[in-house]
């Protein structure tokens, strides 16, 4: 299990400008989300809420073993102020296959991202979390399981939203 103190030092290798590391514990970076609908989700406009940016692949088998357990987390605790997005790796599903598997999901499918934010190690699952603080708080390739979930995110759920 990750401890608290190593969440808010790792570095993390998903390039933010030439040369330089995003870590955690460093605000977020400024993102927009392209959901497979078109819908455009910015960064600020999910300012207040806990964010899981869940990239992943068809071909990936912990990624299928992951999916559902992020989609049920997420049905769980959407109430609670998380959002979860299934960012598709370029080379899965063509988006009209993705949006036939997505209709029975609750959390939701980016077709794009654009911002530094990608697969780190070329490993997928690739999970980043975003406090409501709007601070990167985890950012490492492997799949979650419930308690890595509960570990990790019913800490951030509990904190109080900032003030706007």
């Amino acid at each position: 299990m990750i401890a608290a103190a190593s969440l808010a030092t790792a570095t993390i290798g998903v390039p933010v400008a030439a040369g330089e590391k995003m870590k955690v514990g460093e605000p977020a970076p400024d993102f927009t989300l392209t959901l497979i609908d078109g819908t455009k989700v910015t960064r600020d406009e999910l300012r207040g809420k806990v964010v899981v940016l869940n990239f992943w692949a068809t071909w990936c088998v912990p990624c299928r073993t992951e999916l559902p357990t992020l989609d049920a987390y997420y049905n769980q605790r959407r109430d609670a102020g998380l959002r979860v997005f299934a960012v598709t790796t370029e080379d899965s599903l063509p988006a009209y296959k993705l949006k036939q598997l997505f209709s029975v999901m609750h959390i939701q499918p980016v077709r794009k991202v654009k911002g530094p934010y990608d697969v780190i190690g070329n490993g997928v699952p690739t999970n980043i979390v975003i406090g409501r603080d709007g601070r990167v708080r985890y950012a490492k390739a492997g799949a979650f399981d419930l308690d890595m979930l509960n570990q990790l995110l019913v800490p951030l759920l509990r904190e109080p939203a900032p003030a706007t």
